[in-house]
């Protein structure tokens, strides 16, 4: 009797049994154990990420901490520094204001978390997408700042990369605004702990942004991903956060104590605990290592180079600028027949009146300068009275003039100027900080704070730093342009 053709032979069947009785227990038992060893040990090796450190005295650039430093690793969301930076450049060259109403595109608002929950369509201010990125480290706001400023990320991807090169940044190449992981998105610790220095010094009107616990991004309040270290730290002020799988947890991190100030970064952290706390360490390290006083050696700010598309042809390179026109100039108009003969009438009235009063002026000086004549009794000879109804060519003729007394009006000018007015922008624990912030303040403001006096006055709760010798006008204006730059500021009376 002949099988069905979908049944296996018995014989097959009691073969395979056969085959399994025969592995012996300790052999079977050893399969086992090393199958869970792999489970266990392979996801391990695969995610751990490859660890980076670097730390700098901020003040004058010198290294005095490495370890794999020029290794190319991903950034995850210390890219948002790069962005930022590329953002405060932007507004501080006009391409784009703070108060910019930016379109959310689909692109943006379809990003992975973090992010802020930006809506396709929805408007939002630029001021609040820079505290999203900033404080929240969110993606959506980060993609939306670099389409607001070249009007797609893959263009500002390359601005980013341009921008790297100019600041120094050698082993650098961003793909995107936000740091996720892409394909040659790549930087390594020495290169984000430069830039970390550049925002500091080319950009301290917007460094304390990322010191904010919280901060308001226009549509809710987003706490800060760095919070904890700068709670825990002394002398914490930043810089940012950052977290993917294949970067692991990074920081690069910022700290000032008296006059010194040390950045470090981490790339690697197998968790934000640890990561902290090897940041913590390092700073410890550079405060150490770094000499109580040294000379700060400001990091020159690279070239601005805008929306550049360098683009490779048969005719060669040629660069084009493809930013947004941001002042339309009207052309003058050309002269008609018309207009040539309505100026060639009026230059000949003015020339006319001109010659006109020349004879009047040289008539009266004549008569000034003619010699008195004498009576025959030796009197001089007086001229004679004006007529009583002679009108004035600069008053107006009226029949019966009536006389009215006249009201003079009289301005005292100050010789001050009324000049007794200031502004504070803060009170801090030394004079130095204090005098660093007048500075910083001053080359930020210029055109309200040029020639006020920078002043530091000390009392029991530290060091206030002010400027004094300005109009209550000018104080004013000075202190509504800083606040609306987020830095602290308010008016100081003549009192």
């Amino acid at each position: 009797m002949s099988q069905p053709k979908n049944r296996r032979p018995e014989a097959d069947k009691g073969s395979f049994i056969v085959q399994v009785r025969r592995i012996s227990p300790a052999r079977l038992g050893l399969y086992i154990f090393t199958a869970i060893w792999l489970c266990v040990l392979v996801p391990l090796s695969v995610s751990a990420a490859p660890y980076a450190a670097m730390v700098i005295d901020a003040r004058t650039g010198e290294v005095l901490h490495s370890r794999n430093a020029d290794t190319r690793l991903h950034p995850a969301s210390l890219t948002k520094m790069m962005t930022l930076y590329i953002v405060f450049e932007a507004v501080r060259n006009g391409e784009i204001t703070l108060d910019t109403q930016v379109v959310i595109s689909k692109h943006a608002a379809s990003e992975p978390p973090s992010k802020l929950g930006l809506r396709a369509g929805q408007s939002i201010a630029l001021r609040y997408l820079i505290r999203g990125a900033s404080v929240k480290s969110a993606n959506d706001a980060a993609t939306a700042l670099g389409e607001a400023i070249s009007g797609s990320e893959a263009a500002f991807a390359r601005r980013m990369t341009r921008t790297a090169k100019a600041l120094g940044m050698t082993r650098t190449t961003f793909k995107n605004a936000h740091g996720l992981t892409e394909t040659g998105h790549m930087s390594t610790a020495r290169d984000m702990t430069t830039l970390g220095r550049h925002l500091f010094y080319d950009y301290p009107q917007y460094y304390n942004l990322f010191s904010r616990r919280s901060t308001d991004a226009g549509i809710k309040t987003v706490n800060n991903t760095n919070r904890r270290l700068l709670a825990a730290y002394k002398g914490a002020d930043g810089i940012k956060t950052g977290y993917t799988r294949a970067a692991g947890f990074n920081l690069v991190s910022s700290a000032q104590r008296g006059n010194e100030r040390i950045i470090a970064t981490v790339f690697g952290g197998s968790s934000s605990a640890s990561r902290n706390a090897k940041v913590a360490e390092l700073l410890d390290l550079g405060f150490r290592r770094a000499p109580t006083n040294a000379p700060v050696r400001t990091p020159s700010r690279p070239a601005y180079v805008g929306n550049a598309n360098i683009e490779t042809g048969t005719a060669g390179r040629s660069i084009r600028l493809v930013g947004a026109v941001q002042k339309s100039l009207r052309p003058v108009a050309r002269h008609t027949a018309q207009d040539t003969i309505l100026v060639e009438a009026v230059t000949a009235s003015a020339t006319e009146n001109q010659a006109l009063l020349q004879a009047g002026v040289s008539a009266a000086m004549a008569e000034a300068n003619a010699p008195v004549t004498l009576s025959a009794d030796g009197s001089v000879t007086r001229p004679s009275v004006r007529p009583t109804n002679l009108v004035l060519a600069s008053a107006t003729a009226t029949p019966n003039p009536t006389p009215e007394p006249t009201q003079e009006i009289v301005t005292r000018l100050s010789t001050s100027g009324g000049q007794h007015w200031g502004i504070n922008v803060g009170r801090y624990t030394t004079r130095y900080e204090a005098e660093k912030v007048l500075l910083r303040t001053a080359l930020a403001e210029m055109s309200t704070l040029d020639g006020s006096l920078r002043k530091v006055g000390q009392s029991s709760r530290g060091f206030d730093a002010t400027f004094v010798g300005m109009t209550r006008e000018t104080a004013d204006l000075a202190c509504r342009r800083l606040q609306a730059r987020n830095m602290t500021c308010f008016m100081i009376g003549p009192s």
